[in-house]
C-alpha cells in the first residue's frame, strides 16, 4: 500500500468512534467500502452491546464541585459517604473501604471491583490524564458487564490534577450523583473474504473503534490499514488458504467484537489455521513486536523471518490485550503484531492519539513485512503452526479473562 493511500485513510477516519455509536457504524461502512474498492465482497455482522446515556453525573468533595464523567452502565444512585483513597490492594488497605466512596489508582478491572464490593465500598472514583499535561481531559469510562456481573455501585472518573488535589487536601466526604438510561445497542464487525484453494482459513483481525477522547489513528486505524494492505498485496498473488479480514468493533470495551465473532462462528473455528492480529503499527517511534499465543516455535520462526528480511522485531510468547485473545481462548493459535512507541512519544486512549504520531512510510514498511509473513502462512503446503495452545498459555488466558486470579496480584 502506498503512502498516499495510507495518509488518505488516516485523514478520512480521524474522528472518535466509540463502540456502539453512530460514528462506529460510519467507520464500519467506510471500511466495507474500502474492501469493495479492492474488488472483494464485504458485509457487516451486528452484535449486541450494552449502552447508556448519562443524564446527570456529579461529584462533590467537601462541598466543592469536581469536574467528572459518570461511569456508563454503573446504574443510577445518589450516594454521600466518607471519602477514602485506596493506594494499595492489600488486605489492610481494603479494610478501610467499608461504607466509603473509594478513590483508586489505575483502571477498574474485574478483581479490583470485586475487592471493592467485598470490602463494602458504596461508590468509587477513578482518574486519568497526566498531572504534567496542560489539558484537563476526562475519559468516558464504563462499568463493563463482565466486571460488575450485575452488581453495580456508582462511580465517576476525574482528571489526575483534581485527584492529586483531593488527596493532598485531606478531603473527608464525597457525594456522587449518577442518573442514566441503560439499554442494549448494536456494534458490528466488518468481514471480508479472499477465497483460497482449501477449506482452511487465515483470519486477520484489527479493531476500528476508539475510546471517547481519541481519533484512534495509532490505536487502531493503523491496524485496519495493515489489513487492507495485506489484502491488496495477496489478492494479486493468490492464496492457498482462504484469507478472512475481520475489522472488529467494540474492542476498547472488552474485546467484544472478537468475542462476538468467535461465538457466532464457533463451528468454523476448527478450520482457522492462524489468527494474525494487528493493533497499533506504523508510529514514528518505537519497536516492532510479536506476541504469540501459540507454540514457541512460532516465536522463533518470526524472529528468523525478520532477520532474513532485515526487519527488526522482538517476538515472545504471551497473551496480548487485543482481539487475538478470544481466538486463542477458543484453541486458534494467534499472534498479535504491534509497533510499541516509547513512553512520551505516542500515547493511546486520549486526545493525543492523532495523525501527528504516525508516519506513512513506517506503516508501509510494517505492512511489507506482514505481507511476507501472512503470504507464507496462507501458501504453506502444510499449516506449520500447531493447533495446540500450550498449557502455560492456557494459564495466562485464564488469568487475563479473569477465570482465575494471578497469584502475583
Amino acid at each position: 500500500m502506498d503512502t498516499k493511500k495510507i495518509n488518505r485513510i488516516l485523514a478520512e477516519t480521524a474522528y472518535v468512534r466509540m463502540g456502539g455509536s453512530a460514528e462506529e457504524l460510519r467507520c464500519a461502512e467506510y471500511l466495507k467500502a474500502e474492501c469493495e474498492a479492492l474488488g472483494f465482497e464485504a458485509h457487516l455482522e451486528d452484535f449486541e452491546v450494552q449502552m447508556a446515556t448519562i443524564k446527570t453525573a456529579s461529584l462533590t468533595v467537601d462541598g466543592l464541585d469536581i469536574p467528572c464523567k459518570g461511569y456508563l452502565n454503573a446504574g443510577s444512585a445518589e450516594i454521600e459517604a466518607p471519602l477514602y483513597y485506596l493506594p494499595s490492594d492489600d488486605a489492610c488497605s481494603l479494610a478501610g473501604c467499608r461504607g466509603k466512596i473509594v478513590m483508586i489508582d489505575g483502571y477498574l478491572g474485574y478483581w479490583r471491583y470485586q475487592d471493592l464490593l467485598e470490602s463494602g465500598a458504596v461508590g468509587f472514583i477513578t482518574y486519568d490524564g497526566n498531572a504534567n499535561y496542560a489539558d484537563r481531559d476526562i475519559d468516558q469510562r464504563e462499568l463493563r458487564a463482565h466486571v460488575s456481573k450485575g452488581v453495580k455501585i456508582p462511580g465517576v472518573n476525574i482528571n489526575a490534577k483534581d485527584a492529586i488535589a483531593i488527596v493532598n487536601s485531606g478531603a473527608k466526604t464525597a457525594k456522587i450523583v449518577l442518573e442514566q438510561d441503560e439499554y442494549m445497542g448494536t456494534s458490528r464487525n466488518v468481514v471480508c473474504d479472499i477465497p483460497g484453494e482449501t477449506d482452511e482459513t487465515v483470519v486477520l483481525t484489527a479493531h476500528y473503534d476508539s475510546t471517547s477522547l481519541s481519533t484512534g489513528a495509532y490505536d487502531n486505524m493503523s491496524g485496519c490499514i495493515g489489513l487492507l494492505g495485506i489484502a491488496e498485496a495477496l489478492s494479486k498473488k493468490g492464496c492457498r488458504r482462504g484469507l478472512r479480514l475481520v475489522f472488529c468493533g467494540s474492542e476498547e470495551r472488552g474485546l467484544l467484537g472478537a468475542k462476538a465473532y468467535c461465538a457466532a462462528h464457533e463451528e468454523e473455528l476448527s478450520k482457522i489455521s492462524l489468527n494474525v492480529n494487528l493493533d497499533m503499527i506504523g508510529c514514528i517511534m518505537g519497536k516492532f513486536i510479536a506476541c504469540c499465543t501459540a507454540e514457541e516455535k512460532l516465536v522463533h520462526f518470526i524472529e528468523y523471518l525478520a532477520s532474513i528480511e532485515g526487519f527488526g522485531i522482538k517476538a515472545r510468547q504471551g497473551v496480548y490485550s487485543s482481539d487475538s485473545t478470544p481466538f486463542a481462548d477458543k484453541g486458534v493459535p494467534a499472534v498479535s503484531f504491534a509497533r510499541i512507541a516509547p513512553q512520551n512519544t505516542a500515547t493511546i486512549h486520549n486526545s493525543y492519539d492523532t495523525l501527528a504520531v504516525m508516519k506513512a512510510e513506517q506503516l508501509a514498511r510494517d505492512v511489507d513485512f506482514l505481507v511476507t509473513f501472512v503470504e507464507m502462512m496462507t501458501n504453506a503446503a502444510h499449516s506449520p503452526v500447531s493447533r495446540e495452545i500450550p498449557e502455560k498459555m492456557k494459564d495466562k488466558l485464564d488469568i487475563y479473562l479473569t477465570r482465575k486470579r494471578d497469584k502475583a496480584d
